[in-house]
């Protein structure tokens, strides 16, 4: 596996898979801001399988940051990334330093509207300018065939899907399922700043998805009553400062009065020195 760290590498990379496959080589691509954990070899994998070539990026992008201090503790490991990243059969990767993507001069930003601005946008303003920017770059750079993103971060795959298709970028966006925890919690690199109380309580926001995902099961529509389910379950946990519990249409994002359709039952929460999101889709199966 190659390290690059330039634009320019990766661009001779493309020229030379194209030359060798005779065409347009097909690269899969996952993005990442590091720290890998199961669920990005996950998106690896399922790239290997489907692509000629496999490409990934590890950057931590300031641009999708609200704090600096959450940019500066947010956990790194580059060495250990590219050891995950070659076992799982990535060809290259890139891991550039910030001024590599944003160079001095730098003015042009994506707002991709309505779909950026519920959810994780009420509560982290300019965070999806900065996560479409550094994705259409990417895909620039890369000009991959099929890009690959994790369902755990919801809004930013339908962000990212409708940035594609307003811009009409050639690319196929495949979302990949949450990978958990054998206790049910999303993985995600920010897991490594729990401490063990904190890893314990953190299981409250798949357990409150349950909760109302039970509720949803057993006839209940009403989505203020899912709403105060996931809320009774937040409640029990002290350890959780909750920011939102959503039950929102899952094409939309929009709150829902009633589920009529696939929904969204979305939660986000600080928990000890972290703040952590989680979702579960809700939606009716289909008949014969």
């Amino acid at each position: 596996m190659r390290i690059a760290t330039t634009i320019a590498e990766i661009r001779a990379w493309r020229a030379e898979a194209d030359r060798a496959a005779g065409g347009r080589a097909a690269v899969g691509l996952v993005p990442t801001m590091g720290y890998l954990h199961a669920g990005h070899v996950s998106l690896v994998a399922r790239a290997r399988a489907e692509n000629a070539r496999v490409a990934a990026s590890v950057f931590v992008n300031p641009a999708q940051f609200n704090s600096a201090e959450d940019l500066a503790r947010y956990p790194r490991d580059p060495e250990r990334d590219a050891a995950l990243l070659r076992d799982a059969g990535c060809d290259i990767v890139l891991m550039p330093d910030p001024a590599e993507v944003y160079p001095p001069g730098f003015q042009t930003w994506v707002d991709v509207g309505p779909i950026a601005a519920p959810l994780e946008g009420a509560h982290r303003p300019g965070h999806f300018r900065g996560v479409a920017t550094v994705v259409l770059k990417l895909f620039g750079i890369f000009e991959p065939a099929r890009a690959y993103f994790g369902q755990k971060d919801y809004q930013q795959l339908a962000v990212i899907r409708t940035l594609v298709r307003d811009l009409d970028v050639p690319v196929d966006v495949v979302g990949c399922p949450t990978v958990r925890e054998a206790d049910g919690l999303a993985m995600s690199s920010r897991n490594a700043r729990l401490g063990p109380d904190d890893r314990r309580a953190a299981t409250v926001l798949h357990r409150a998805l349950r909760a109302a995902e039970a509720a949803w099961a057993g006839g209940e529509r009403d989505a203020g009553a899912l709403r105060a389910r996931m809320a009774a379950v937040f409640a029990q946990e002290p350890r959780a400062a909750v920011e939102y519990v959503s039950v929102a249409d899952a094409a939309t994002l929009e709150e829902l009065e009633a589920v009529r359709g696939p929904a969204l039952l979305s939660v986000a929460a600080v928990v000890g020195p972290v703040r952590l999101i989680d979702n579960i889709v809700v939606r009716e199966p289909l008949r014969a």
